[in-house]
């Protein structure tokens, strides 16, 4: 099976909000200046969220993915990040690598064997920091397996949209070994070990 730099995913995901700015000739709506946010529940807007992946191919490149169907929600207190938390389920069946057949590899039992393991979740355990960086720690499980991990999350804004809704935006990154949770498909060599996974969410306020 042969894994591909996908040079296209940015331009892929930069393309639908592009076409609909155009298409009205208008630009997005700013967002307004944000004001004290009380603790509060946001459940992740998928339309303007992403989970990505990269991992080493052959030595030479970067393979890059993502998962096109996720939901999760996080509440958020700006005064006490202790009180932080966040809360993700991923459909691995929806994984996306620009190569159908490709995807239905990864979907398969070398993989994510998505048809006996059809979700992946991430429930966190423990929040701190300050300002607008936060240690998000918790525990990752897919395969049928769990590994706490920690990712690093840092604020992008927050603020009331032009339509009425209270909305706060972050982005992190973290590393597993994928060997850990038993997907060991060449995993002596061809494709890398350390995946990274990036997370760019941004969530309305119930």
């Amino acid at each position: 099976m042969k894994y591909t730099l996908l040079l296209a995913l940015p331009a892929l995901i930069a393309a639908p909000l592009l076409m609909n700015n155009a298409s009205t000739g208008a630009t997005a709506p700013a967002i307004a200046p944000s004001s004290a946010l009380k603790p509060a529940t946001f459940q992740i807007d998928t339309s303007h969220s992403w989970i990505l992946f990269k991992v080493n191919h052959l030595g030479i490149g970067t393979a890059w993915g993502s998962f096109n169907k996720f939901e999760g929600s996080f509440m958020l207190d700006s005064e006490d990040a202790a009180n932080n938390s966040v809360s993700l389920t991923i459909d691995p069946s929806s994984v996306d690598t620009n190569d159908k057949k490709r995807d239905d590899h990864m979907k398969g039992p070398d993989f994510f064997n998505a048809k006996e393991f059809p979700t992946v979740t991430f429930n966190s355990t423990k929040v701190s920091g300050d300002g607008d960086t936060f240690k998000v720690t918790g525990t990752l499980a897919m395969l049928g397996k769990e590994k706490e991990i920690v990712v690093t999350m840092s604020k992008v804004g927050e603020g009331e949209d032009p339509w009425g809704n209270y909305r706060a935006g972050f982005e992190g990154s973290f590393i597993i070994d994928r060997t850990e949770f038993g997907m060991d498909y060449l995993k002596e060599g061809g494709l890398g070990k350390q995946v990274t996974m990036t997370l760019a969410f941004e969530g309305v306020r119930e």
